[in-house]
């Protein structure tokens, strides 16, 4: 390798920026123009255009030197202007021809129709909610359409969700089916998601390239099925962006570690696999005009072996850039080749531009472009050259995206620079002895066994660093994601990359910070640092916080000093036990499982790991009941997470009242007890089975400082009217608005809480319709604050004598009309909007982006929630 560099490490000559401007104009096309009316690009393509001709005239008289500063400047404002109307018009035809012809319109009136879909992705399996059964969500391309007496030859991108029964289609292959169109945000890639009724009939096979790309990663699998469950997971999802066998509470490990980028394909894949391909040319004296072309073939062979996906060609090009900014030794060729590179993805594919993988892509290589040579240069002072490579090439690429991760998870690690370090030597090995077991498959799978078990050596390493990492306590630092905290952490960011190179070159103060890290991390120092005042959260005096995850439940009553009772546990692991470290939670002496859909208890790991758990209770359950949309894996897997964290597991019964530090409650309504009493009011339930597990929701009035909780579940209007029939004293301070809200409820219900606040936690844009706005509108009648999660973030209740205070972690206007609200009984309601503006879709990436990505999927609409 170092015949194509130079001898020095890096040259000291200042990068190439010539072409950042046009990359960053076109990046901004590809945010705006999708979501922008059609004559407003028009117009603003136009008008850019015909400033051109003005700017460079007036720029001529002012500057006649076009080499002086001014002329400069005046030709690159002239390109940028002109590059911003060419690629508003080009991102513009790319959107019309994804809406062109009738699949838009028919999604649009829900349509039902027949289509032969060319297949753009492997089906990836999603878990289904409750009772219902599992599902799998893939790309693919319209071709023909037949609805309403007519068929039409269309090339529409949709995304299709369908039975188990399409697990087995391949990329490329033509298949023909039924089902029912619905229509997707604008913006998105898509023009329609289609819901298959029906199997899915071959009309075509794959290309011979892609069945042999199938049949080689059909192959891996295979290899690697004698090894540990993780590693049978990782070395696929490494190698050839198989993500099929990955274990969740590996991704999560990897998120909390800040090591995301290896359980898929990314550009360090293509790099180091060009790297040894052409490393090996040369010492097989293959000509140097020919590596070139070699590279190329390789960059093919790997794209099509990893599929030919939007993420797969982002990371490929990604590599592309990397691998030439080692081989030409200068951050003078790197800077403008990402530049063209940018400019290339995203003149063939804008909605890229959309992504969180790409903002990460592009930021990664960018801040190890323009700031690893001046830190490896710094650390060489005092560290070997490898050594200083190593650390400086994480810390660069943490420094650029550090703002977009807050963004994406509300936090920042602090771990992830020493794990990548950590990690980064078993990667090299994991992935190249991966791709040799991949290619000898067609050979025998047996000998193709060999060099997939020592992948997994390799790979195992790298899941011991992840599990470390992630279990370390200050592993992450919470932040808020507001576009404010975004902009002070760039800031820092920036701050921290200016300085760094001449920090790195005192040995002593490196050190001094290193150490002051490990001690954060470890936790020491962690008592002393006021992170609240930094961050403005957690409030003082907190009794009550409904977390923000996403589309489930998660509250948790303070109980005492770093403990708290926990009240569900939402959809992910990740979410509730970052909410839970931002608390500053350490001891669990109890957790309460209402029921047993996925979104109430799948985030139970994130809640045992690292804390002190006692208890955990569950409503009744017998598998051999057969209760409808009860899922016996369900209680399974929180019997297994329990046993696996020597947690002891009880059944919660009506009239049970425990006592927890400052925390005491009383089961009100538990299982078949109150279904029983309302048995002849079942008709009136929510259609669909999933209302009888809904409906066994364990319900508890909780107190808590003084501070009356009635905490309801997922209960529905049968449950609801068999407790007003009761005689439970329901009036509450607090209530946590059943199924996040649904439209199904009793108002007398609701009425008879007298609540002062109502919590509703549910998350933004989800399929279900949740909250109702009659529902809202009821509660606010009776005199409620509403405060909800996907609006607010999560929320935190004060209690100042008898004041009480609605602190949430976003600002939204519309809980603006009830500061300085008195409350039924007199005393004052206040509401503290969360640090910074408020954003109007918590859950967007860049230009309105959904965060969803392809390993989590779209849910059906009406599965769970």
């Amino acid at each position: 390798m170092g015949e194509f560099a130079d001898s020095s490490p890096w040259r000291r000559r200042p990068p190439d920026l010539r072409l950042v401007p046009l990359a960053a104009t076109a990046w901004l096309c590809a945010l705006v123009v999708p979501v922008a009316p059609v004559p407003v690009v028009v117009g603003t393509a136009i008008g850019l255009a015909a400033l051109v001709p003005v700017i460079l005239l007036l720029g001529r008289r002012r500057a006649p030197d076009r080499r002086s500063a001014l002329g400069r400047g005046v030709n690159v404002l002239a390109v940028v202007l002109l590059g911003g109307a060419a690629f508003s018009l080009i991102t513009l035809v790319h959107v019309s021809s994804t809406r062109a012809g009738p699949v838009p319109t028919l999604a649009a009136d829900t349509a039902v129709v027949s289509v032969d879909l060319r297949v753009r992705s492997d089906p990836v399996r999603r878990e289904g909610r409750g009772f219902r059964s599992a599902y799998v969500v893939l790309d693919a391309e319209v071709v023909r359409v037949t609805a309403r007496g007519v068929t039409t030859r269309v090339s529409t991108p949709v995304v299709v969700i369908a039975p188990m029964s399409w697990g087995s289609v391949q990329p490329d292959e033509l298949v023909s089916t039924t089902g029912r169109l619905s229509p997707t945000e604008r913006g998105d890639r898509a023009a329609a998601v289609l819901s298959a009724r029906s199997p899915p009939h071959l009309v075509e096979a794959a290309s011979p390239a892609h069945q042999a790309a199938s049949r080689l990663r059909a192959g891996l699998r295979a290899a690697v099925a004698d090894l540990p469950e993780a590693e049978r997971g990782l070395v696929p999802a490494l190698v050839v962006g198989d993500e099929s066998n990955l274990p969740d509470h590996v991704v999560d490990d990897f998120e909390q570690a800040g090591l995301t980028h290896l359980t898929a394909v990314s550009g360090t894949n293509f790099t180091l696999v060009l790297a040894v391909v052409l490393t090996a040319a040369r010492w097989a004296r293959v000509p140097f005009g020919l590596l070139p072309v070699l590279g190329v073939l390789t960059t093919l062979g790997f794209v099509l072996l990893a599929r030919p996906e939007p993420s797969v060609l982002r990371a490929a090009a990604m590599g592309l850039v990397g691998l030439l900014a080692v081989f030409a030794g200068t951050r003078r060729s790197g800077v403008p080749a990402l530049a063209v590179a940018v400019i290339s993805v995203l003149a063939l594919d804008p909605w890229l531009g959309r992504t969180y993988g790409f903002a990460l892509s592009v930021l990664a290589t960018a801040g190890i472009l323009a700031l690893a040579p001046s830190c490896t240069d710094a650390l060489r002072r005092w560290l070997p050259r490898t050594v200083a490579a190593a650390i400086a090439v994480p810390l660069a690429a943490q420094l650029a995206c550090a703002p977009v991760v807050a963004m994406l998870s509300g936090s920042v690690s602090v771990v992830a620079v020493f794990a990548n370090v950590v990690a980064a030597p078993a990667v090299f090995p994991a992935t190249v002895l991966g791709l040799l077991a991949t290619l000898t498959t067609p050979l025998d799978v047996r000998l193709a066994a060999v060099p997939a078990r020592l992948s997994g050596y390799a790979a195992r390493w790298i899941i011991e660093v992840a599990e470390v990492s992630a279990s370390l306590p200050g592993g992450s630092v919470s932040w808020p994601a507001s576009w404010l905290g975004i902009a002070v952490l760039s800031l820092l960011c920036l701050a921290a990359a200016l300085t760094a190179p001449a920090l790195l070159r005192r040995r002593a103060l490196t050190l001094a910070v290193a150490g002051l890290t490990t001690c954060w991390v470890l936790q020491p120092i962690r008592s002393f640092v006021p992170l609240a005042w930094l961050t403005g959260w957690p409030p003082a005096g907190w009794v009550v916080v409904a977390c923000d995850v996403g589309q489930g439940d998660a509250l948790v009553l303070r109980a005492g000093p770093r403990t708290g009772v926990v009240v569900d546990t939402g959809p992910e692991p990740a979410t509730v036990d970052r909410c839970l470290a931002e608390l500053g939670v350490t001891d669990v002496p109890y957790v309460l499982l209402t029921h047993y859909h996925s979104d109430h208890t799948s985030g139970l790991p994130g809640v045992l790991r690292g804390r002190r758990v006692g208890e955990i209770g569950v409503r009744p359950f017998q598998p051999s009941a057969g209760r409808p949309g009860t899922s016996p894996n369900a209680a399974q897997r929180v019997l297994a997470w329990a046993g696996d964290a020597a947690v002891p597991v009880t059944v919660a019964v009506p009239g049970e009242r425990r006592r927890v530090g400052q925390v005491t409650w009383t089961v009100v309504s538990s299982s078949e007890d109150t279904l029983a009493a309302d048995a002849p009011s079942r008709r009136d339930a929510v259609p669909g089975d999933e209302s009888a597990e809904n409906d066994a929701s364990v319900v508890v009035v909780a107190e808590t400082q003084g501070l009356r909780v009635l905490l309801t579940g997922d209960i529905e209007p049968p449950t609801q009217r068999a407790l007003l029939r009761s005689g439970v004293d329901l009036r509450a301070d607090v209530l946590k608005v059943p199924h996040h809200g649904s439209r199904y409820q009793d108002h007398d219900f609701l009425a008879a809480t007298q609540a002062r606040i109502a919590l509703v936690s549910v998350g933004a844009g989800n399929d279900y319709g949740h909250p109702s706005e009659s529902v809202l509108r009821a509660l606010r009648r009776g005199g409620a604050v509403v405060a909800r999660t996907d609006r607010v973030g999560s929320v935190a209740i004060v209690r100042d004598g008898d004041r009480l205070a609605v602190v949430t972690r976003r600002e939204d206007e519309t809980l603006s009309a009830w500061r300085g609200m008195l409350a039924l009984d007199g005393s004052e309601v206040t509401v503290t909007r969360g640090l910074g503006p408020r954003r109007s879709h918590p859950h967007r990436g860049p230009g309105g982006l959904s965060r969803r990505t392809r390993r989590r999927g779209r849910a059906p609409r009406g599965a769970g929630g």
